[in-house]
């Protein structure tokens, strides 16, 4: 091994021998790109297919702690990626990794982070074919930030968007809600909570893939990560001007997650997921839908929560437990920092 001591310097992002060598020895000899050019010369035979459409998407991750219970920075930037291209219907392809680097970050911890980030582009039928590093001095970042950005092919003829929705459609989600939040909160310590709460960090791509080919008229998905399943919602009955209801009953949490929320005056609806899918779904192919979900490990307790009506266009509601109805808004602000 050619890296010296254990942290990283700042002569290891100097374009010199010490950079060499972590690029090397950290990166490339787990990742394998392509070649080893200034860009990835890529092919695919879905991209001959007359009609087909690229899809392209980036992201930064800079979550707090880096590992957690069920992922780390270098799950959640792979999972991240992949779901942004998947919910348009993409099959995602092809990834490129950039990673801003504090002096002082130990190798072993960039070791886990990069295993994981390829354990999890495998799992999801992507490769990483190029990246970026970049060393800034003790202070000016906080561990190790991520930046991802993915390609995929969109199959002829497929068409999702939040535009799409119509009266009538259902809404379904693939698990429980606001895991991902609520597993981050106790990890940092702060609080003294204790849970066994795990993120639900997971790539949504194989499941997208079974829902298309089972409900082929699915209007749009999106995956509910920051501002929650909340958020997404609303930014779907503004796209399409309809209106949402939701029944409080149906929402699948889990009782920690409630009973962190009610400690902390949480709204969980609004608290960050990181492999939640949420779809609108004509209703004569909601069953479909849900069948092939819950045929998938990542959406075995997928459930209807709602569906699209015509009043109160652009607002969404929810039917409580005690029979009334509220109005589920867009998230203002932020109820907890660097959550991914």
């Amino acid at each position: 091994m050619s890296l010296r001591n254990e942290r990283v310097t700042m002569a290891h992002g100097g374009g010199g021998k010490a950079m060499q060598d972590l690029i090397q020895e950290i990166f490339t000899c787990v990742f394998a790109p392509p070649g080893m050019e200034d860009q990835a010369r890529l092919f695919d035979a879905a991209l001959a297919e007359p009609g087909a459409r690229l899809a392209f998407t980036t992201d930064s991750f800079v979550v707090t702690p880096m590992e957690f219970p069920g992922g780390d920075i270098g799950k959640i930037a792979v999972c991240g990626t992949v779901n942004d291209l998947a919910v348009g219907g993409a099959k995602a392809l092809w990834l490129s990794a950039a990673f801003i680097i504090e002096e002082g970050t130990e190798f072993a911890l960039l070791r886990r982070i990069v295993a994981s980030m390829a354990r999890e582009a495998e799992a999801a039928g992507v490769r990483i074919v190029t990246g970026d590093t970049k060393v800034v001095e003790r202070g000016a970042a906080d561990g190790v930030f991520v930046t991802t950005s993915g390609i995929g092919v969109i199959p002829p003829g497929r068409e999702l968007g939040a535009q799409r929705l119509q009266v009538g459609d259902v809404l379904l989600v693939n698990g429980a809600l606001g895991d991902h939040g609520a597993t981050i909160l106790a990890a940092r310590g702060d609080l003294a909570l204790s849970t066994a709460l795990q993120s639900d960090c997971q790539s949504l791509g194989h499941l997208m893939a079974a829902v298309l080919d089972a409900a082929p008229a699915t209007r749009a998905a999106r995956d509910a990560t920051r501002g929650g399943v909340a958020s997404v919602l609303n930014e779907l009955a503004q796209a399409a001007k309809v209106g949402i209801v939701i029944d409080e009953t149906a929402l699948p949490l889990r009782a920690e997650v409630k009973g962190m929320c009610e400690i902390l005056g949480l709204d969980p609806l609004y608290l960050a997921n990181e492999g939640t899918l949420v779809l609108a779904v004509p209703a004569d192919q909601a069953d479909a839908a849900l069948a092939a979900m819950r045929s998938r490990p990542e959406g075995t307790a997928a459930v209807q929560i709602g569906r699209v009506i015509g009043e109160h266009p652009g607002q969404v509601r929810m039917t409580t437990l005690f029979g009334g109805s509220r109005i589920v808004d867009m998230l203002v602000g932020e109820q907890l920092p660097r959550i991914c």
